[in-house]
């Protein structure tokens, strides 16, 4: 990865729903010449078909999910390669897991007030995840903390602010 510290370092862009994880994973993937892994496309039907019914998940529902995730970090650090992941890896735990995959995992945290993320939803269509189920995103959030490999990024500025901030903070890393 240009300006990465290692060529196998696995960057996971994280948040609540609409915080702009997609887009700027894969924006950032672009830009850095790696893999890009939409997490939402890991989940299993029926994860899909839980939230779309605004039923949040539990932790047993998140566990294929996670190991799923932890797969692709793994299988993408094997081939010599850095990727991009995009994923809410709400709580410190399932970031534990993601880390536990073997790989340089790096987190970058898109901090989004919840009155914004809010609004975004409100404008977004197509997508699986029903506003109703953002408080619960919110309710178990751990944002990234200190002793965690990453950045925090505030996500509520356009999205080339939040797409250059992304950049600068990965490249600064090395």
């Amino acid at each position: 990865m240009t300006g990465m510290a290692r060529d196998t370092r696995i960057v996971v862009v994280m948040g609540v729903s609409a915080s702009g994880k997609s887009t700027v994973g894969a924006h950032l993937a672009e830009r850095l010449g790696v893999p890009f892994q939409e997490g939402d496309d890991l989940h299993p039907a029926a994860n899909r078909a839980k939230m779309a019914s605004g039923h949040p998940l539990d932790d047993a529902d998140r566990a294929p999910w996670l190991a799923a995730l932890a797969d692709w970090i793994r299988a993408t650090a094997a081939r010599g390669r850095g990727g991009v992941l995009s994923c809410s890896a709400l709580r410190r735990a399932y970031r534990d897991e993601l880390r536990r995959a073997g790989a340089d995992v790096w987190f970058v945290y898109l901090a989004l007030d919840r009155a914004v993320a809010a609004r975004r939803i409100a404008h977004r269509s197509g997508h699986f995840m029903p506003p109703a189920l953002l408080d619960s995103q919110y309710a178990v959030l751990d944002p990234l903390e200190a002793d965690e490999p990453g950045v925090t990024i505030d996500a509520s500025g356009s999205a080339a602010e939040v797409d250059a901030a992304v950049l600068r903070a990965c490249t600064a890393s090395s």
